[in-house]
């Protein structure tokens, strides 16, 4: 009797939906694999593109090397001799017009180190002294999911949320403290505010019990994180599509059914199992008749939209080469560049591809303040150069510029997103053959990204091979 060989489809061409395809591969002929994509390329998030002829990153830069995922899915599309490692990861602040360092110690802008702290110059007398009151406060318990700036202001005063902790949340999602989970964004300080009395204590055991020769922080590719999606997608072996949006899934009698393409001229996609690696207001669309329950808290997921603008600068436009990978702002200072990253410092092989030129990229765009991202891309270079010249001291022009717009791009982890989470998973696991994998639900760095996609790519062959066939032949493929 002939095996029957059953069709995935995957709705979206991002690195989750390409990920979730590659690892629906390893079930061999089991499995014939089809991506769909609204775009006209794949990717999402991730896209290299030439700046004054250097090849470079316009969208996400980097990816934890800490995480496995994100390496290993390298690796495996053939990536593997690509990884390279920063140059420095030395980050700063920019306060009252100075980029100063990131104190020793501080564990996602929390400090462990007061002496570090001090030394930083980042927060002012006032702030420096209500931060070691935290050792004397009454304990602030925590028996549910809170706001990061409703229990680190407790704690440890406002200039530490608005000057350290802010910063750098806003620099993975683009939010606001008042409203992000503490449990979602930051769960190793939630774990110690229900067992520990003083924060300060807290962050020094967390940051004592780091590893200390881990090796590098983050990873990148020579020709970019944008490398990584083609790669993966030609190694999946998946039929990829793009130009084509799904306006509606429906349940069949063993299957799904997917209808794409415009009203008047639709097609009728037939699969056996159906994983959705589209950001969480389509997924919400396409979930709204088979399972209205997860339809409805994902789209309760708010996102926040962003633009990047990459200058290249000739060498000589620096009065002095920056030392560190670049800053971030408070947004208390009300600045529209949010974080700036002096790429060619960070990364070495930049540099080498072209000595004589800084290439660098200004992060624009909150939450919430989407009225500067309605601006001309000439209004945007000029917003990048004009903090170039303030903050950097760089004298002229930029050799070349880009402008790059994420609309609607980063997912908002807010109070009580955990669970929400789970919600929404539990309302998925009563459809069979349907699973979700992407940035709205454990995390928005690329290896969380991939390890969603490994666990929807689990659940679909699990649930079309309930023996387990399929991991056999992973296993013969190790």
């Amino acid at each position: 009797m002939e095996r029957k060989r059953h069709h995935v489809v995957v709705v979206g061409g991002g690195i989750a939906g390409l990920a979730a395809a590659w690892y629906l591969g390893r079930a061999g002929d089991r499995v014939r694999v089809t991506v769909l994509d609204s775009a006209p390329r794949v990717g999402g998030k991730l896209l290299a593109a030439e700046v004054a002829g250097v090849q470079t990153d316009v969208g996400a830069e980097a990816m934890l090397a800490r995480r496995p995922e994100g390496k290993e899915l390298a690796r495996l599309a053939g990536l593997g001799d690509e990884l390279r490692t920063p140059g420095t990861t030395r980050g700063a602040i920019l306060t009252r017009g100075t980029p100063r360092p990131l104190p020793a110690g501080q564990v996602m802008g929390v400090p462990s180190d007061l002496g570090a702290l001090a030394r930083s110059g980042i927060l002012s007398p006032g702030g420096l002294a209500r931060t070691p009151l935290d050792l004397v406060l009454p304990a602030t318990l925590i028996d549910t999911d809170v706001s990061v700036a409703a229990y680190i202001r407790a704690r440890m005063g406002a200039e530490v949320v608005d000057r350290l902790v802010e910063p750098l949340l806003g620099g993975v999602y683009a939010g606001r403290v008042e409203r992000l989970s503490l449990d979602a964004t930051m769960p190793k300080i939630a774990m110690a505010a229900r067992s520990e009395r003083s924060l300060l204590n807290a962050a020094r055991h967390i940051a004592a019990e780091a590893p200390k020769d881990a090796g590098p922080v983050f990873t990148s590719l020579r020709e970019g994180m944008g490398s990584l999606p083609g790669a993966v997608a030609a190694a999946s072996g998946a039929l990829v599509r793009t130009g084509v949006t799904v306006r509606e899934l429906r349940r069949t009698g063993d299957g799904w059914r997917l209808v794409t393409g415009p009203v008047p001229d639709p097609e009728v996609v037939e699969a056996d199992a159906v994983v959705l690696a589209t950001p969480a207001t389509p997924t919400s669309r396409l979930l709204a008749q088979e399972a209205p329950a997860a339809a409805a808290e994902l789209a309760r997921i708010e996102y926040a939209s962003m633009a990047i603008v990459t200058l290249a600068y000739p060498r000589a436009a620096f009065p002095r080469l920056p030392e560190g990978s670049g800053y971030l702002v408070p947004a208390v200072d009300r600045r529209p560049v949010k974080a700036v990253t002096f790429s060619s410092v960070k990364w070495p092989h930049l540099a080498e591809a072209d000595p004589d030129l800084v290439l660098l990229r200004c992060s624009i765009g909150r939450l919430g303040e989407e009225a500067v991202l309605q601006r001309e891309d000439t209004e945007l270079v000029a917003l990048a150069t004009a903090e170039m010249a303030e903050v950097m001291g760089v004298r002229g022009l930029p050799l070349d510029s880009r402008v790059t717009r994420w609309g609607g791009s980063l997912p908002q982890y807010e109070v009580g997103h955990l669970d929400r989470v789970a919600r929404i998973r539990a309302a998925v696991a009563d459809q069979p053959g349907l699973a979700l994998c992407g940035a709205a639900y454990d995390g928005v760095g690329i290896p969380a990204v991939i390890s969603t996609a490994r666990t929807a790519a689990a659940r679909i062959l699990d649930h079309l091979d309930p023996a387990g066939e399929w991991r056999k032949e992973e296993s013969k493929a190790r």
